[in-house]
């Protein structure tokens, strides 16, 4: 393994037992156990985020439209895929407001997570609150994408109905909600693309491409491009790869989804050790997001970065 910077917890995390789980889950949804009178459960599909998802997906098939192309909307389109899949999701709404992995001053991490609500995978609350849900009960029947119900249910049909664990989002955020400016964010991460918008517009029409070249490539195509390389770490390191760790749950260590993702794909590894800020952690296991963090700390600003240490 490798040395610790900070303290950690070397011993392997494990969800809660599978028998344990729904009662668990439903303790921290303030909800009675499955089988009292008062509980009924929900199958409700949300039909504003379908719609959002066919429309999204629509506009990005449109980008890639001949009359669309441009090296400048091409070279726009990885910069955002940097910006919010790496400094937002990865770095800034997973390792640091998730885990905890590592600390940097209040005003970069508000930086990261305005980063993070450019990816529209809801705001820094919700996101966190539902991913610390997740590896409290990874692959048991209150994970709300167990990858036990198929790939297509981890990918993205877990989505599309009612998510109860929504519900213990507040008992699981409270470092999250007594700022105000993330409870901001969180209500309004969409809005942030309407200024992403109107910059794209304006950077095409001056540079001679075309507005919506730019807002195409920049906004409906990236953000899906994004949705589905994150959406990757719930669905195929859960089903392909390999496993180092006895984890308590389906995840593996699958190298294409860490080159897509900036080292997320290392998901054996994570789970078994959540809070290290390093996934990557043998040698030859790539992890960029790894290497920020190293950039951030040589830098200054980047402190109490913990790592798994040897057993």
């Amino acid at each position: 393994m490798v040395a610790s910077m900070a303290s950690v917890n070397s011993s392997i995390c494990r969800p809660v037992a599978y028998e344990k789980a729904i009662s668990t889950s439903l303790r921290l949804q303030n909800q009675p156990p499955l089988g009292s009178s008062s509980y009924k459960a929900k199958e409700q599909r949300r039909w504003g985020t379908i719609g959002f998802m066919i429309i999204i997906h629509v506009l990005s098939i449109v980008a890639l439209f001949p009359g669309f192309w441009s090296f400048q909307a091409f070279t726009g389109f990885l910069v955002l895929y940097w910006i919010t899949a790496c400094l937002g999701v990865t770095l800034g709404y997973h390792r640091l407001l998730s885990h905890r992995a590592f600390r940097v001053p209040r005003w970069l991490e508000r930086f990261f997570a305005t980063c993070g609500a450019l990816s529209c995978q809801h705001g820094p609350i919700d996101w966190v609150g539902l991913h610390r849900h997740h590896h409290k009960f990874s692959d048991t029947d209150a994970d709300h994408h167990n990858s036990k119900k198929g790939f297509w249910w981890s990918h993205m049909g877990w989505m599309f109905e009612s998510i109860p664990a929504m519900r213990a989002v507040p008992r699981l955020t409270g470092d999250l909600s007594i700022d105000p400016y993330y409870c901001w964010l969180n209500k309004n991460f969409l809005l942030l693309q309407i200024p992403l918008g109107i910059l794209l517009f304006c950077i095409g029409i001056n540079s001679g491409v075309g507005g919506w070249s730019m807002v195409l490539w920049g906004i409906p195509l990236r953000l899906v491009f994004v949705y589905h390389v994150t959406w990757l770490v719930n669905s195929a390191t859960h089903r392909w790869g390999d496993v180092v760790f006895e984890s308590g749950d389906g995840s593996k260590n699958n190298p294409w989804v860490a080159a897509l993702t900036f080292g997320e794909g290392w998901h054996n590894n994570h789970h078994a050790f959540p809070h290290s800020a390093r996934q990557g952690i043998y040698p030859g296991q790539v992890d960029l997001t790894w290497q920020h963090i190293r950039l951030l700390r040589t830098l200054g600003l980047a402190t109490k970065i913990k790592l798994p240490v040897s057993a």
